[in-house]
């Protein structure tokens, strides 16, 4: 094996996520919960199955990450009628100790362009 077979080798991707569906890399810099997160903020009423769908996860495990976000305090869930609408709890801190003085704020932001509990509209001083 030669050096350039051992560095193709590390690059390798998984097997799809769904058959017949885009292959998905061995891995990524974000979790699952990252990406969990990241759809609810893109859209609070999204539906559990599409973010199963958009993360590459089942159903059932987007249910558990969903639960893992609310009990850690990062989102909430409120029903309206028969849909599920989430609300994300502002100036959460990461969990890893490297990173736990920053606020996931920033990650929101970094992927939407604004972070939860704010608004897009212009500041005015008064």
């Amino acid at each position: 094996m030669t050096a350039e077979d051992s560095a193709g080798s590390r690059q390798e991707e998984a097997p799809p996520s769904t058959p017949g569906g885009p292959a998905r890399p061995a891995w990524t810099f974000l979790t699952n919960h990252g990406h969990v997160l990241l759809s609810v903020a893109q859209d609070p009423g999204i539906r559990v199955a599409d973010i199963a769908g958009r993360v590459g996860i089942t159903p059932r495990a987007a249910l558990q990450i969903l639960k893992d976000l609310e009990d850690g305090g990062y989102l909430h869930r409120t029903r309206v009628g028969r849909r599920t609408r989430y609300t994300i709890e502002p100036h959460q801190h990461f969990r890893h100790p490297a990173t736990a003085s920053q606020e996931v704020d920033g990650l929101i932001r970094l992927f939407s362009g604004t972070a939860p509990g704010t608004t897009s509209e212009p500041q005015v001083d008064r």
